[in-house]
């Protein structure tokens, strides 16, 4: 039997931004990883072993994020204030992008 409808579509894996939870494609979002031995860090690979939580990439989810407890509950863990530095930190190299639900109306 011959298939028809030509080459079938590649999968795109979706995740959802704990901040806005607007659904993304997972290779534009950011992850956030606590690793097993370590801290909780930005997995720019997406690739390390650990629970892991995605954000987008612009400040404003960042601030939402780090302002409440949503990665706590997310990565399952307390940050710590060291945590929260370096993870403030990597926001600051963010741009100024507004979050994508308030763009749509724009």
């Amino acid at each position: 039997m011959t298939r028809k409808g030509g080459p079938r579509p590649k999968h795109v894996p979706m995740r959802t931004c704990v901040a806005c939870r607007v659904t993304q494609p997972k290779r534009q979002l950011i992850r956030i990883v606590r690793t097993l031995a370590g801290p909780v860090e930005v997995d720019p690979t997406g690739k390390k072993n650990g629970r892991g939580a995605y954000l987008c990439p612009n400040r404003a989810c960042w601030t939402r994020a780090l302002k409440s407890n949503i990665l706590d509950v997310a990565l399952r863990t307390t940050l710590t204030p060291e945590d929260r530095a370096r993870l403030a930190a990597f926001a600051e190299t963010l741009g100024e992008a507004a979050a994508p639900a308030a763009s749509a109306g724009a």
